[in-house]
C-alpha cells in the first residue's frame, strides 16, 4: 500500500474555476482588456497565476512590469473572493477522511501562489489534515518541474515508490513522471481524458472513491 498521496489543488480537490475566472475578468475589465467566458479559463490555468494572466491577455503582449502590475491586482482581488464559489468536488471530503483514517499521509502540490494555496486548504480542511502544503514559491520552478514533489518527499521522509500523485492536467502527469512517482489522472477536473492519457497518466479515475484501487 502507498504511504503518501500528493494531490494537485485546483481542478483536483477544489473546483476553483469560477473564482479564478471572475478574478481574472475583473482585472482585465478594469484595465481595458476583453474578458472571457468562465469556461474558457479551464484551458488558461495550470501553470501559475502569471501564466494565467498572460494566457488571458493573448494575443496582447505586455512588458514584464505591466504583467507584474496585473498580477498584484489579481492577487488582491482573488484573495478577497477566492471562496465565493469554490467548493470541494463531490466525494473529495469523504476520500480525504478515509485516507487519513487508514494512516496514509496527505500532501498538496499546487502551482497556485503559496499564500493562496495555504489559505484555501486551511479554509476547507483546517491545519491538521495535510502533512505538507506547497504552492508556487519564489525561487522554485513551477510544475512540471519535480522540485515541489521532491520537497514533499523530503519533508515527509517517504520514498517516491511509496507515493502516489493525483492531478487533473497533463502538467500534473508530467510532474509525477519527472519525480518518479506513480500518477493518477482525475477526469472530473479542468482538462479532459485525452490530455491526461497523452501526458502518460498511469491510471485514470472518474470519481474520488476509485482512487483507493491504486493504493
Amino acid at each position: 500500500m502507498k504511504k503518501l498521496v500528493i494531490f494537485d489543488l485546483d481542478g483536483t480537490l477544489l473546483n476553483t474555476i469560477s473564482d479564478l475566472g471572475a478574478a481574472c475578468n475583473h482585472i482585465l475589465e478594469n484595465n481595458g482588456y476583453p474578458t472571457h467566458p468562465l469556461e474558457a479559463y479551464r484551458w488558461f490555468v495550470g501553470r501559475g497565476i502569471r501564466n494565467l494572466i498572460i494566457n488571458a491577455l493573448a494575443p496582447d503582449t505586455l512588458p514584464e512590469e505591466s504583467v507584474d502590475r496585473l498580477l498584484e491586482q489579481f492577487k488582491s482581488y482573488y484573495t478577497a473572493h477566492k471562496t465565493d464559489l469554490t467548493r470541494p468536488y463531490e466525494g473529495i471530503n469523504d476520500l480525504l477522511g478515509s485516507l487519513r483514517q487508514t494512516g496514509i499521509h496527505l500532501a498538496v502540490a499546487s502551482n497556485k501562489f503559496q499564500q493562496g494555496t495555504e489559505e484555501l486548504v486551511r479554509h476547507y480542511w483546517g491545519d491538521q489534515l495535510f502533512d505538507v502544503v506547497l504552492g508556487q514559491r519564489e525561487g522554485v520552478s513551477i510544475k512540471p518541474d519535480p522540485q515541489i514533489v521532491h520537497d514533499i518527499l523530503a519533508a515527509t521522509g517517504i520514498a517516491a515508490t511509496d507515493s502516489l500523485y493525483v492531478g487533473d492536467t497533463g502538467i500534473d502527469m508530467q510532474t509525477a513522471a519527472n519525480a518518479g512517482v506513480e500518477s493518477v489522472g482525475v477526469c472530473w477536473g479542468f482538462r479532459n481524458k485525452e490530455e491526461l492519457e497523452a501526458a502518460g497518466a498511469c491510471h485514470l479515475i472518474n470519481t474520488p472513491a476509485e482512487l483507493t484501487a491504486w493504493l
